[in-house]
Formats: C-alpha cells, sequence, structure tokens
C-alpha cells in the first residue's frame, strides 16, 4: 500500500513509532500534548487522539491524569520488535522482489550503504 494511501493517524502513528524508537520520546519522557503535536504536524486534534489511543491500548504510553501520556518502559523494545517484524512481513517482499528483478547483486547493495 502506498504511504500517501495510509490514514492520517496511521502516519501520526509511524511517526511516534520511530520517535520512541530513535529516543526522541524516551521511555518515561511525556509525549507532546495532543493539541500541541496537531499543530506541530497541521494534523486535526481529534486524529492524533485516535493515534495516540492505539499507543495507549498496545499498553506503549500511559495516561497521568492531570500531566499528559508518557512512554513506558520496554516500549522501545517492544515497538523495535513489533516493526521489524511487520517490515519483514509487509514491506520485505516486495523490496526483495524489486532488487531481483532490476538484477540488484545484494553484496554490491551492501556496499553501498
Amino acid at each position: 500500500m502506498s504511504n500517501t494511501a495510509r490514514p492520517v493517524y496511521l502516519k501520526l502513528r509511524d511517526m511516534i513509532a520511530a520517535a520512541i524508537i530513535d529516543g526522541r520520546y524516551p521511555e518515561g519522557a511525556m509525549l507532546p500534548s495532543v493539541r500541541t503535536l496537531a499543530a506541530q504536524e497541521g494534523a486535526n486534534p481529534l486524529t492524533v487522539a485516535k493515534a495516540y489511543q492505539q499507543f495507549q491500548a498496545d499498553g506503549l504510553v500511559a495516561v497521568q491524569r492531570g500531566v499528559g501520556m508518557y512512554v513506558v518502559e520496554g516500549a522501545a523494545s517492544r515497538l523495535r520488535s513489533s516493526e521489524r517484524e511487520l517490515f519483514l512481513a509487509e514491506e520485505w517482499p516486495a523490496i526483495r522482489d524489486r532488487i531481483a528483478r532490476l538484477g540488484i547483486d545484494a553484496a554490491a547493495l551492501l556496499e553501498r550503504a
């Protein structure tokens, strides 16, 4: 599926997941408020809230009433693992097929990395 066809809340979810994995939102850190992130990304606050709700449902963030949402311990490693599995199952086969179709040698490809 093309990234442009993905719903905005999933694009936001991917962006937040990458920030957690990369350590921009480390474990124990507060996430930006819904309104703040919506303003930063030019998104509807309800869309941001939907993305945040997914993280909460997955147990990757917790709500501290009156304060906000924070990243729970172990969230980065859990996200990295689930994102790796998703990549290998959904993205890698198409990439592997395209490499083969274009006749790109794996060793030459690794040399360019």
